[in-house]
């Protein structure tokens, strides 16, 4: 690939579809004073979405072998990149074995560690908007539109049994491919078999509009597909019914966000919570960022980070 040449000074990679369009390529450089890392750089690497496993493979071992490439975060190829490279990573964490993707790539001690680090800031997304005891309070459904390692990891989330009857009172998934939505359907049985939990084939958007249509009042549905960042339109028609009450979380924060303006249009008459993916972004970059560079993002450091990326945000 001819963006894999050698690093000249520290470097983290952004794996991804459309990287230079990503805030990151703005945030990092200012979060890097914040964070005293000192002459380090960020470099995005695009691929296609689905591309060879030798695509991946190449990557991960230029990361590998190359001194001054540190680490990289993974969007979109998640899953692909795990099923392609596995066998090149002295360490996977735990959440990466259980659940067959990776998000974060860094190197200890010599070794190259892969981690899943999703079903942590996804869980910390949520916490930011979800209402303590929502579920226990108003026994709400959850939707997952797509299959893919975010609804993996919210699923993960959402259903930890640790939450005893905080938890949905169903799990819906709509996806259009039937090997994801058998995958999920499997790490749903391993995080919580004693749930009530769905799993759809809808190759169309009308389809996923029924799956809305079914839902109680008090619901989560989430566009976690990627259409509206990665692919323009939306898992959804326009003439999609929300339920009442409910939280609609986009969780890109970048693109055309058709689903996110389909739920604005019903935000007042169906007293919606409508949530974008901002903080999602924030989340998901600080948590990959401290394992790369072995470095705790947290209290007042990670209110700073999100500080400084919510003012350039707020300047374009």
């Amino acid at each position: 690939m001819n963006l894999l040449s050698k690093a000249t000074q520290p470097t983290i990679y952004f794996i991804g579809v459309t990287t230079k369009q990503s805030s990151i390529m703005k945030v990092f450089p200012q979060w890097a004073k914040v964070l005293g890392l000192n002459n380090v750089v960020i470099k995005g690497i695009d691929i296609e979405i689905h591309a060879n496993p030798e695509v991946y493979r190449e990557v991960v071992d230029f990361i590998k072998s190359d001194e001054l490439s540190l680490g990289a975060l993974v969007t979109t190829h998640k899953i692909d990149l795990f099923n392609a490279s596995r066998d090149m990573f002295e360490y996977l964490d735990p959440y990466a074995s259980m659940f067959g993707e990776l998000s974060s790539i860094s190197k200890k001690d010599g070794r190259l560690e892969g981690y899943a680090k999703d079903p942590i800031s996804s869980g910390l997304a949520l916490e930011a908007f979800l209402p303590d005891n929502f579920f226990r309070e108003h026994a709400g459904d959850v939707l997952l539109l797509g299959a893919g390692g975010s609804a993996i990891a919210m699923s993960a989330y959402l259903l930890n049994k640790d939450k005893g009857d905080n938890i949905p009172s169903r799990l819906i998934v709509g996806n259009r491919s039937m090997p994801r939505l058998d995958a999920i359907a499997r790490y749903v049985a391993k995080i919580n078999p004693d749930v009530d939990s769905q799993f759809h084939l809808t190759a169309e958007p009308w389809q996923n509009d029924a799956l809305v249509k079914s839902l109680k009042p008090y619901s989560l549905i989430v566009n976690a597909t990627g259409l509206g960042k990665d692919r323009p339109g939306s898992p959804l028609t326009d003439a999609v019914d929300f339920p009442e009450n409910s939280l609609v979380w986009e969780i890109n924060y970048r693109g055309d966000l058709l689903f996110m303006r389909q739920a604005l249009a019903q935000k007042e008459r169906k007293n919606l919570h409508v949530e974008d993916g901002w903080i999602y972004f924030v989340h998901g970059w600080t948590q990959v960022i401290a394992e790369v560079f072995h470095i705790d993002i947290s209290g007042e450091l990670f209110d700073e980070c999100e500080r400084v990326a919510n003012k350039i945000r707020s300047n374009g």
